[in-house]
């Protein structure tokens, strides 16, 4: 019987998955607590559940609309948060599809999210996004005022605070990076131990093609691979 040949999505693949395995083994971590999601922006369907049936079980969503266009072609098999820049008028679209929203970036956005799932009795699982380098051309909570943020979620009964989430400075440095992953660590620790609901607080999603690997060095839990897993995106 003929070998299948594996296309470039399954290869690609399978090369994160290992270098993420060396990445947590070297530092002294399970490679199992840490979680590989495909960034899906751009990314037709078809090749989306090729990912899917390499291995991977979750998916990160950036544009409510694309998203609403692709949700039905979706192996259901995967689980989807929510990445990208979300409006407060876009939120109740995509609540009953996905199992977390990784972008709460106001607490305006919380409110709305707050609303939306309270009429359909949900309970959303949420990360705030920090702006760790302080970026004036980016949002997200500032360092210093995350744990404030943090408590001030508890107040909203149908939304779970799981962590943090950040976005790297383009074109830093490698220690300059590291450095910032180091910072969202340590901030995660920091709400953790403020947090009355801190059992649920255990999730960093930081690193991107370029630096996943520095990102499972310094405690990610999360990954968040686009173009490594399937190439280069094509606009349209």
């Amino acid at each position: 019987m003929q070998e299948k040949l594996l296309t470039d999505t399954e290869i690609n693949y399978k090369e994160i998955k290992e270098k993420i395995t060396e990445a947590a083994k070297s530092a002294g971590r399970d490679p199992e607590d840490i979680r590989l999601m495909a960034v899906t922006k751009t990314v037709a369907p078809e090749k989306i559940n090729i990912a899917i049936n390499s291995g991977c079980d979750l998916l990160g969503e950036n544009r409510v609309q694309e998203f609403l266009e692709k949700y039905e072609s979706y192996d259901k098999n995967a689980e989807v948060h929510f990445i990208g820049s979300l409006q407060t008028n876009k939120v109740k679209y995509i609540v009953d599809k996905v199992s977390m929203i990784e972008s709460v970036d106001s607490i305006k956005l919380a409110e709305e999210i707050e609303k939306r799932c309270e009429k359909i009795d949900k309970i959303m699982d949420i990360l705030l996004e920090v702006n760790i380098a302080n970026e004036e051309n980016k949002g997200g909570f500032s360092p210093e005022e995350v744990v404030g943020i943090s408590e001030k979620i508890n107040d909203f009964p149908h939304l779970r605070l799981r962590g943090l989430m950040t976005i790297g400075r383009f074109g830093a440095e490698i220690e300059e990076t590291r450095q910032y992953f180091k910072k969202m660590r340590h901030l995660l620790v920091d709400i953790k131990s403020k947090n009355r609901d801190n059992i649920y607080i255990n999730i960093l999603s930081m690193g991107m093609s370029g630096d996943y690997e520095l990102a499972v060095s310094e405690g990610a839990t999360i990954v968040r691979v686009g173009q490594g897993l399937f190439g280069a995106r094509k606009y349209v």
